[in-house]
């Protein structure tokens, strides 16, 4: 049964400045949908060109490997893309996570105190000059482990599929040589990208973000109390 007095005095007075922080949180709620949106807007076009370019390469037998390695160069693009705009949806994330745990949460059980006593300070300095608070390649390991290896690994696996039933190019590697760049060149410039993205996203790391379900957190949440 629910405890009616949870809740009870949520932005009282001595909280902060009531209705105006409840604004003020409304605001901060509606720009970080708005970067959001824009998040998938990137993760969308990315796959709707990957998965066009894919179905032209494989239309024929005679179009040419090469073909598929060119959603490589286009994916990331768009990944360095959605790691800027991510940085930037990061800067609203980060306020609306210091109010829900300093300010919502203490007013729904007050038991465990705030999380970070600094936070007022924090959010005013924050509103005073605005600071990218993640780093290119934080964004870039993000974006990576949610969305754009899963792709990647697509393309990998449509690139060694195409060499090895469509293309009569010679025996593996001489049958992924582009024009005059032998073979050997161009898979070791495969493996050298592919082992790059992999180190940037797995590699171990403290996370600046703040808010983001990582996960570490679901694997390491604590059922006992359900």
């Amino acid at each position: 049964m629910c405890d009616p007095e949870v809740g009870a005095g949520l932005l009282e007075t001595n909280m902060g400045p009531s209705s105006a922080l409840a604004h003020l949180y409304r605001g901060e709620i509606h720009r970080m949908k708005f970067w959001r949106e824009r998040l998938d807007r990137t993760s969308n076009w990315a796959i709707t060109l990957m998965a066009a370019i894919l179905t032209w390469a494989f239309s024929s037998r005679s179009n040419p490997h090469y073909i598929v390695l060119l959603p490589i160069v286009t994916v990331s693009i768009f990944l360095f893309i959605e790691a800027r705009r991510y940085r930037a949806y990061d800067i609203w994330r980060s306020r609306v996570r210091m109010l829900q745990q300093n300010v919502f949460a203490l007013g729904l059980d007050d038991s465990a105190g705030v999380v970070d006593e600094g936070w007022r300070q924090k959010l005013s300095e924050d509103y005073r000059l605005p600071k990218v608070k993640v780093s290119l390649e934080e964004a870039l390991a993000h974006r990576l482990r949610r969305v754009y290896v899963p792709l990647f690994l697509v393309l990998l696996a449509a690139w060694v599929f195409h060499l090895t039933a469509y293309t009569s190019g010679g025996q593996w590697p001489s049958s992924a040589a582009i024009a005059w760049v032998p073979g050997g060149i161009v898979l070791a410039t495969v493996v050298a990208f592919y082992i790059g993205i992999l180190v940037v996203a797995y590699r171990p790391r403290e996370w600046n973000i703040n808010g983001e379900i990582l996960p570490s957190d679901v694997t390491g949440w604590d059922y006992s109390h359900e």
